[in-house]
């Protein structure tokens, strides 16, 4: 390997951005490869909330996205510190609350933190609130909700923010940036002369052809303009049918979702989700009555067949890293550190110590 190592990233989602921020920082000599365009429009990333809640979604994960949650909470702020333009970041915990005929699935839920925090002792421990405990934490909540729950610690930052935080990033460090311009890890043999030293496919879905295990899951949100609405924190209703989270972002808009549905489908979003999005926000806060609708958007998460993330080495000297699934910004940091940290010692202790799947043979 030359001193100066070249590394070719495959796509300019977030996971490639933050590899090729961080490959860049340490002085390899980086290109990104991308299929679209700068505006991120096809990647996942760009339709999420980008909520950083590892207890909150230890209700239909596995401890090992948790745990990684957990060092994503502690990475992100230094992560954002790195870069130039600004990035709303916030940590202040997640409120869970439930209409009074769902408090049997608010138990079930409730239960399932209980088992995660007996597993993960490192998280603190969601707090029971009655009527004045919504009060202090959420003044618009108290006439409609007398019991909730409080996740303290846990976050959110701005998805759109920080991939423009990202590319700029990028653009001031001179990484040639490829848009419109697909390629695969077959298209190069790093490691001999005139390839680069290392290949690192972050294509999510763009890469199924080399990993036929991926799949697509559709996810739907929608952004509101809300000026009549105050929340503190990202908010979560417990429904039998129609979960739903809210993620209050800067200027008054709101990111509001829950829908999965197993299609790669990208068509516009159905009004029957439509109505139940909405109907249920407006449950949450009849302020959403008088909210602006900016933007109705599908994407397609790249999920494996557990719905957990991978790494793995497709050849000498190539690697993949995909399966991210819904749980991008949640995980994506502990992702990046395990990688550095197997390309600066050969070893990945803090994969295994997570319990992220790290093949380092062919």
């Amino acid at each position: 390997m030359s001193a100066r190592p070249w590394s070719v990233v495959l796509g300019a989602g977030l996971m490639g951005r933050l590899l090729a921020h961080a490959l860049a920082t340490e002085g390899h000599r980086v290109e990104v490869f991308e299929a679209q365009q700068a505006d991120a429009q096809g990647a996942a990333a760009r339709v999420a909330a980008a909520m950083l809640a590892p207890l909150a979604e230890s209700a239909i994960t596995e401890l090992s996205v948790v745990r990684m949650g957990q060092h994503a909470l502690l990475r992100w702020p230094g992560l954002i510190a790195q870069l130039e333009q600004p990035v709303f970041f916030q940590q202040n915990g997640t409120l869970i609350v439930w209409h009074r005929q769902d408090a049997p699935e608010a138990r079930r839920f409730a239960q399932l933190l209980d088992q995660t925090q007996s597993q993960c002792p490192s998280l603190p421990r969601a707090e029971s609130l009655n009527a004045s405990g919504v009060a202090a934490h959420e003044p618009g909540l108290a006439e409609r909700f007398a019991q909730a729950l409080y996740l303290p610690g846990e976050g959110q930052l701005d998805n759109r923010q920080l991939l423009d935080a990202l590319l700029h990033s990028l653009q001031q460090q001179g990484v040639p940036l490829h848009w419109d311009s697909p390629r695969k890890p077959d298209d190069f043999q790093p490691g001999t002369s005139g390839h680069p030293d290392w290949v690192f496919d972050c294509r999510g879905l763009g890469a199924r052809a080399q990993w036929s295990a991926l799949r697509g899951v559709r996810g739907e949100v929608i952004r509101l303009h809300a000026p009549g609405v105050q929340l503190a924190r990202p908010t979560r209703l417990v429904h039998p049918r129609y979960p739903l989270y809210i993620a209050p972002k800067p200027k008054d808009v709101f990111v509001i979702g829950a829908t999965e549905i197993e299609t790669e489908d990208l068509s516009p979003v159905s009004v029957r989700s439509t109505l139940e999005l909405l109907s249920a926000a407006y449950t949450v806060h009849p302020g959403f009555g008088e909210a602006r609708i900016l933007e109705v958007a599908t994407q397609a998460r790249p999920t494996l067949a557990d719905n957990l993330p991978h790494i793995r080495c497709s050849g000498p000297r190539s690697v993949q890293v995909n399966g991210l699934y819904r749980h991008g910004f949640l995980i994506a940091p502990a992702m990046l550190d395990a990688l550095m940290q197997w390309l600066h010692t050969g070893q990945h202790p803090m994969a295994d110590n997570w319990g992220l799947r790290f093949d380092t043979t062919p």
